[in-house]
């Protein structure tokens, strides 16, 4: 078995099901072919390496950013490094102990388990993790009343590769049990252009340089976004082009799906025209935002706003929501009058 069928088959592992041949393809299965986050990529490589030596299973870890750049893919990669099973949940799913119980007591030594959204784990179900992530056991209450009884279950050694889009909503006693807790960030430019020719290579897609860096710079600092935005242009690439994607071809199925230069979507432009003509560019609150664009504000909070903070487009106060000087250039107004000066340019 090469590589690349070993990597795969350890995502159908991971995920219980088959998956397609293009998502195991564009997976990265090693470090050495991860793309960016090298603070990150260094730190799981000391670990691994050590964990190995000792024959040991890897400490917990926790990754946290925005979503996107890796998270499950690292946690994947843990279990080819280690040559061992992962196991993918999500917090919202695990909502009694008895579902954490049945998670946690199918896993073999080494194993992983990887929890997306960790912070949505409800308290009652969190209280159960502090023994079984340093004890490895879980005491379990059986019926009610004066039935009620304690059962223990002694638990293999396992890891548990946590990933939260929102640290800050972690308890102190979830977060201080995780021996390895690093920050994943937005891509540059330069390692999106890698990411870009890496999946256009394995699609077998061709990609004039003009192209490639068209999709690098409106990707939002997010390698998922790439390989969305390929698929698109691929499609578009061969119905309306001859197959390759240059330059004006990347331009114009951007603008088809209103992604402008600076990869600012129609919502991200919705939410910043609201605030610079009906709120003077703020403060305002979230919640005001989310009804005049017709957007819930979670989405708001998690998919959007990190990209126009991170940009320097928005900034958050306490008092509310601010547009900055760049959010109004932007959206192609005038930061001083708060009026339209020119039309949006892409």
């Amino acid at each position: 078995m090469n590589e690349s069928d070993k990597g795969a088959n350890y995502i159908r592992t991971a995920l219980e099901g088959p998956v397609s041949n293009e998502e195991a393809i564009l997976r990265p299965t090693r470090f050495t072919d991860f793309t960016g986050q090298q603070k990150t990529i260094e730190r799981l490589e000391v670990m691994v390496g050590a964990a190995r030596r000792r024959k040991d299973p890897l400490n917990h870890i926790l990754f946290s950013g925005p979503p996107g750049l890796g998270k499950t893919t690292l946690a994947l990669i843990l279990g080819h490094e280690m040559e061992r099973n992962v196991r993918i949940t999500s917090g919202p799913v695990v909502e009694k102990p008895a579902d954490l119980a049945g998670l946690l007591t199918n896993l073999e030594e080494g194993d992983i388990l990887f929890i997306d959204e960790i912070h949505r784990i409800p308290k009652t179900v969190e209280e159960y993790l502090y023994s079984a992530m340093e004890d490895f056991r879980l005491d379990i209450m059986i019926d009610q009343g004066p039935n009620a009884r304690s059962v223990r279950l002694n638990l293999s050694r396992f890891t548990l590769v946590g990933a939260t889009t929102r640290s800050g909503l972690l308890t102190t006693p979830l977060r201080s049990r995780f021996t390895l807790q690093t920050r994943l960030d937005y891509y540059g430019k330069e390692e999106l252009l890698k990411i870009v020719r890496r999946t256009c290579s394995l699609l077998e897609v061709e990609v004039e340089d003009g192209g490639a860096r068209e999709i690098a710079a409106r990707a939002r600092g997010t390698p998922r976004i790439v390989n969305n935005l390929i698929n698109f242009l691929r499609d578009y690439a061969q119905e309306r082009a001859e197959g390759v994607i240059t330059k004006n071809v990347a331009v114009a199925a951007l603008e088809l799906l209103e992604i402008d230069a600076r990869g600012l979507d129609e919502m991200d432009k919705r939410a910043l025209r609201v605030m610079a003509s009906h709120y003077n560019g703020g403060p305002v609150g979230l919640n005001t935002v989310a009804i005049a664009v017709g957007e819930e504000p979670e989405t708001l909070e998690e998919v959007h706003e990190p990209y126009l903070i991170q940009e320097g487009y928005l900034q958050r106060t306490a008092q509310g929501r601010v547009l900055t000087a760049r959010g109004y250039e932007a959206i192609g107004f005038d930061p001083r009058s708060g009026k339209p000066v020119q039309p949006e340019l892409f």
